[in-house]
């Protein structure tokens, strides 16, 4: 796999982009949801002053490109203005985790299956089509959201299990989650008209 450039992507209603220090006010605003809180930046900045979670956040994502690891601003395709999070991480040997959230004030449109779509689409795309060249992406979360599981299975990441108390919440107690992946080889589905 070659070194990622950031780059730009464009799904139905959004646009995927690197992080700029303008998102700050918007990611601020975004993490203080209890339920992103919750689910989705673990223990490390749940520790932090409500001021102190939003810089450290973005600083990593704003800083992640130059390792070669994606990490995309969910941004509305007309003003760009800040709308969610998705990226991937620990990647290795053709495989990687997928995670995202969506602000308060964007869900209900479908934002969270289009963006794993547009980013599956690019990561399991070959190198030579200007994709990441990944062979595996993988998506894991509580299964207690099941809002999760049908992101994952309309974007056509296939349920393989459940991954007994494999993961913790901020508060250190240990949870079941659903894993599900997608392969370069399986099948692409059709963008549709979900709401996530």
């Amino acid at each position: 796999m070659k070194h990622v450039l950031p780059t730009r992507l464009v799904g139905p209603g959004l646009a995927l982009r690197p992080f700029s220090a303008e998102d700050g006010r918007l990611v601020a605003r975004a993490l203080e949801d209890a339920e992103i809180i919750r689910w989705a930046v673990g223990a490390h900045l749940h520790r932090l002053p409500l001021a102190d979670r939003a810089e450290q956040w973005l600083h990593a994502r704003l800083t992640a490109w130059s390792d070669g690891v994606p990490h995309f601003a969910i941004a509305d395709p007309d003003t760009d203005d800040f709308t969610g999070y998705i990226g991937l991480r620990r990647i290795h040997d053709g495989n990687a985790e997928v995670g995202s959230w969506i602000a308060p004030w964007a869900r209900g449109r479908g934002l969270a299956t289009h963006a794993l779509l547009t980013t599956a689409r690019w990561a399991l795309a070959s190198t030579d089509r200007h994709g990441m060249g990944l062979h595996r992406i993988a998506l894991h979360h509580s299964i207690d959201n099941p809002a999760s599981c049908r992101v994952a299975d309309r974007a056509g990441l296939s349920l393989e299990g459940t991954m007994r108390q494999a993961t913790t919440d901020h508060t250190g107690a240990r949870y079941d989650s659903h894993l599900h992946a997608r392969l370069a080889t399986d099948a692409d589905p059709e963008f549709g008209a979900a709401r996530s």
